[in-house]
Formats: C-alpha cells, sequence, structure tokens
C-alpha cells in the first residue's frame, strides 16, 4: 500500500457524519426537529435550568426556540445535537457536540422535572461511546460553572478532568460567572450506562 494511500485512510474521518439516533437503557436519543420548539421553550424559560447555561437568554421562548432549531436541523452544521427522550418522543432535554474553533464541546441541559434520575449521566454516556467508536484519537472539551455542581459531578464521572478555571458571561444572570474548564480523552472515557442496543446515523 503506497503512503498516499496510507495517508488518505487516516485523514477520512474528521468528522463523525451525521447525528445519530442512539437508544441507552432507559433513553432515545435522536436527532432534533422543528416540533421540538414548544418543549424546548418551556424548559428554557425556566430560569432554574437557564442560569445554568452561558448562552441562553431570558426571557426565552419559541421563536428563540426555532432560531436554535432551524440551523442545527438543516444538516449543514457538523454537530450532533440530540434531543433527550424516554422513549414516548417528548422533549425532556439535549446532549449535544458542537464543533467550536476546532474542538469538539460537550453541553447539555434537562428538563427540571426529571433532574435526580441518573439521566443526564445516562444520556452523556451513550453520545460519547458512539462519538468516540466514530472519532477515537479526539478530546472532548466540557465544563460547567463553579456553582453547577450536579454538573461537574457527571463530567467526573465520564472521565472528565479539570484543566482550568476562568469567567464566562452567562446571559440569563447577566453577570459574569466562575466556571470550570474540563477535557476528555478517549482513554480516559468511562461508559456509565449499557451501551446502546442500537443507531441509526
Amino acid at each position: 500500500m503506497s503512503a498516499v494511500v496510507l495517508e488518505k485512510a487516516k485523514a477520512v474521518r474528521t468528522q463523525p457524519g451525521p447525528c445519530p439516533e442512539i437508544v441507552t437503557q432507559r433513553l432515545t436519543l435522536r436527532p432534533h426537529r422543528l416540533s421540538d420548539a414548544s418543549a424546548i421553550a418551556e424548559t428554557l424559560s425556566d430560569f432554574k435550568v437557564s442560569r445554568m447555561l452561558s448562552r441562553v437568554p431570558q426571557p426565552y421562548d419559541r421563536q428563540d426556540a426555532l432560531d436554535w432549531l432551524v440551523p442545527q436541523t438543516s444538516g449543514i452544521l457538523p454537530n450532533w445535537q440530540l434531543a433527550i427522550t424516554t422513549g414516548d418522543d417528548v422533549h425532556i432535554g439535549v446532549v449535544g457536540l458542537e464543533l467550536r474553533h476546532g474542538r469538539w464541546h460537550l453541553g447539555y441541559w434537562l428538563n427540571r422535572l426529571y433532574w435526580d434520575r441518573g439521566y443526564m449521566s445516562e444520556a452523556a454516556s451513550g453520545v460519547l461511546d458512539r462519538f468516540f467508536r466514530r472519532m477515537p484519537d479526539t478530546v472532548v472539551h466540557s465544563g460547567a460553572f463553579a456553582d453547577n455542581l450536579g454538573s461537574l459531578n457527571v463530567q467526573t464521572k465520564l472521565g472528565f478532568r479539570i484543566t482550568g478555571a476562568s469567567d464566562v458571561f452567562n446571559r440569563a444572570r447577566n453577570v459574569m460567572v466562575p466556571h470550570i474548564e474540563t477535557e476528555l480523552a478517549p482513554e480516559d472515557f468511562r461508559l456509565l450506562a449499557p451501551a446502546p442496543r442500537h443507531d441509526r446515523a
């Protein structure tokens, strides 16, 4: 095999491909649809949710959700933004991997009615498992506001390590808030839930 062919083979997987559908033990994670706008607006209009997210304004309404959904559902972005459902197709949150400035970032949020059930750990674990199978040499970045201990705990369980701290502007709170940066190397990833039963890309 020539060096050119080998180099081409190494360069093939620069992006993870289309957003898949992933089924975990309790959850179905699927690509978004425009019809998810009302459920997204309902969750993100809750200040207890939006205060932990840097880019979500308050108030937040259905048009804000549509403005976010249109590019996500267009197929032109490399990102994975999966709707979290418990199998009944009702949108209860988001777990996503977004390419920002050449680095992949994990982000997520969950409707407050579904907190403290381990859903986010299960969802993020399932998505990272699929992502690392497609992108085995890719470091994933994340983080959380310093007062968001639940989110930092999820990342610790998944194998993320703290890499730094900074102040980040929070649109919902309208102030700068201390933020912890984290990253996850593929070899440090810890699968928390049973492997997905199937996925469809």
